[in-house]
């Protein structure tokens, strides 16, 4: 794990207030590294109900077999998260490793296996030694508060430099509910219908199918919409957890419920912030890249579009050098294999407009765009003059930095 906070890690970090129903507490399991809190444990009140999105790997890792098998039941009464292992691609005996864990679990929790949900992250194919957290999770229960959120999150991290936390408060009928959450993940990053490892807390009564149907919608143009990297991890998991706990709410049965609305907006608002908290930390990053693509003939195109350039290796060191480059823009639209005119296309850099029309602005200013690159921030517009398709992702540059972190992850 880096020792240097990521240059665009948020300057304000919340005050996470109590989730009712909801208790935290980490540990030192001495999963992989000697002396760092390595598991977190929540344990969830009686009635709690829980929805789930899971990496499309076709390697998936134990603990995301282990939460899908488990997610029909809809309810939950515990969650064991570890860093240093992904106990993903280790066979029969990550298997077991997840079984034995969760029998820990419920026995310290008092629930049965099948209401605890299970993430792991860290290193691919080494097998992980559960007995490490027979006794650790037991103390854990007996100590679970509902404060140590910035504990909590920073015990799930890997190469991440900051732990990732959001919250909010809304209405839910006459009743005031809260929603807090906590994501890991700097590199590896490139989810679909999936996140890195992403938790949402709610003390508001809504029901299994409900928040599935929230949380499939809301990734969308959230989790779905960061890449770092490319590489879509074998345990990517968004698990969100409801309570019921808050007092004098209304039960939500069904999303489509108008009371829901509010909710809705605010829960997604906790994705969007967990997720551009991602791409804030990616491995390396220096600088946060918003790609913007209009004008595409569907969203569907416009988001192939958006990930083609957020992919791009060459746009990506381009930025890193804060060099304008739209020529290597223009190859990854020209590459993602969707409906482009290069006359129409039109390129904007934070604003100024250096490609227009298949060539460069007439009044493009080279001093100009350079200052403009310096920024932390860097927006890149995409005008292909198509349609009405629009879409936004979020990405960061790529620096030597990430090549010297993950070219000795496993050391």
């Amino acid at each position: 794990m880096s020792t240097a906070v990521s240059p665009l890690a948020p300057t304000d970090v919340p005050e996470m207030p109590a989730v009712a129903g909801v208790r935290l507490a980490t540990a030192a399991a001495g999963i992989r590294y000697k002396g760092r809190t390595d598991v977190l444990l929540a344990v969830l009140g009686e009635g709690t109900s829980v929805a789930g999105v899971f990496t499309t790997s076709r390697c998936p890792s134990a603990p995301v077999e282990w939460c899908r098998a488990r997610l029909k039941r809809g309810q939950a009464r515990a969650l064991v998260v570890n860093s240093g292992n992904a106990n993903a691609f280790t066979g029969k005996t990550g298997r077991q490793a997840t079984a034995l864990t969760a029998s820990i679990a419920a026995r310290a929790v008092g629930c049965k296996p099948d209401e605890v949900f299970l993430a792991s992250t860290g290193v691919i194919g080494e097998p992980l030694d559960a007995s490490k957290f027979d006794g650790v999770l037991g103390t854990l229960a007996q100590n679970a508060a509902d404060d140590g959120w910035i504990d909590a999150a920073k015990a799930i991290m890997t190469t991440d430099t900051f732990p990732k936390v959001a919250t909010a408060r809304v209405k839910l009928g006459k009743a005031t509910v809260t929603i807090s959450g906590m994501a890991k993940g700097a590199g590896m990053i490139a989810p679909d219908m999936a996140t890195m490892l992403a938790f949402v807390f709610t003390d508001a009564p809504v029901a299994a199918g409900a928040l599935q149907s929230l949380l499939k919608t809301g990734v969308q143009d959230t989790f779905n919409a960061v890449t770092i990297d490319g590489d879509t991890s074998t345990s990517d998991t968004l698990l969100a957890f409801a309570t019921g706990a808050a007092k004098e709410a209304p039960r939500i049965t069904r999303a489509g419920d108008p009371r829901l609305k509010a909710f809705a907006k605010a829960f997604n608002a906790i994705l969007a912030d967990l997720s551009e908290q991602v791409a804030r930390d990616g491995e390396g990053a220096r600088k946060l890249v918003e790609i913007v693509v209009e004008g595409a003939t569907s969203k569907q195109s416009a988001r192939r579009i958006a990930m083609s350039v957020a992919n791009s290796p060459l746009v990506k060191t381009a930025i890193a050098g804060e060099d304008a480059n739209w020529g290597r823009v223009v190859m990854a639209v020209g590459k993602a294999g969707e409906p482009a005119n290069r006359d129409k296309l039109s390129i904007s850099f934070n604003g100024i407009r250096v490609a227009w029309k298949g060539a460069r602005d007439p009044a493009y200013d080279e001093a100009e765009v350079s200052a403009a690159m310096k920024n932390p921030k860097i927006q890149i517009r995409i005008a292909l003059g198509l349609g009405q398709g629009r879409d936004r992702v979020l990405t960061c540059d790529l620096t030597k930095e990430y090549v010297a972190i993950n070219g000795d992850y496993r050391s």
